[in-house]
């Protein structure tokens, strides 16, 4: 299967400044873009993807919201995910993937984003520009939020569970798209998982995608 880490940028990870360990997922299909904030270090993936550590829920809100079932997506027996699985789900949906931040510093050692240093972060029309069908763009915590409603000079920074409009401003050849913030899929975040894929799933009813 195709690998989808960024090998140039995990040799190039020094002096405390770690660059995006994983290529951007563009499906040429795709009309959602999720973005987080950066991935976890290495010693907590399941997986060379997004979502990649297994106690976060985000592949468990996407099994119970198209397929009924939180562990479609999930291998209970190796304790991983099932990447060949959730990449053909995500090429067929035209979901892609990516971070607001190409270069971060960790404050502390751990994975949360309070503690995440932004160095660089992602140009995000430069990503949506590889993305001719995106209209819509998912944050999925404060961090992320935060960070592209700074870099693409967004002036009122959504609450959860709501969206606002991405100023034409940003050079986006004249489409409409729309910033959704959902809730943090890690267990961290104070929500029940129930709540959290329903605020998943109203947002996919939202853009006109059908779920189960």
């Amino acid at each position: 299967m195709e690998s989808y880490l960024n090998t140039e940028n995990i040799v190039r990870s020094t002096d405390g400044v770690e660059y995006h360990p994983l290529r951007p997922f563009l499906p040429e299909n795709a009309s959602v873009l999720f973005l987080g904030s950066f991935p976890p270090q290495r010693k907590r993936w399941c997986m060379d993807f997004y979502y990649p550590n297994f106690i976060n829920d985000h592949w468990r809100i996407e099994g119970e919201v198209f397929f009924g079932d939180r562990n479609h997506f999930v291998d209970l027996k190796a304790k991983c995910f099932r990447l060949e699985a959730i990449v053909t789900f995500c090429r067929d949906r035209g979901l892609a993937f990516f971070d607001t931040s190409t270069a971060v510093r960790r404050i502390k050692d751990n994975a949360s984003d309070k503690f995440l240093d932004v160095v660089e972060p992602t140009d995000i029309s430069a990503l949506l520009r590889q993305l001719p069908h995106c209209r819509v763009i998912v944050t999925t915590g404060e961090k992320a939020t935060e960070t592209i409603c700074a870099t693409m000079h967004i002036p009122a920074i959504p609450k959860v569970n709501t969206f606002v409009a991405i100023p034409d401003t940003c050079n986006l050849d004249g489409r409409q798209i729309r910033l959704y913030r959902l809730p943090s899929s890690s267990r961290a975040y104070p929500l029940a998982f129930d709540k959290k894929a329903a605020a998943y799933r109203q947002m996919f009813e939202e853009v006109g995608m059908s779920v189960g």
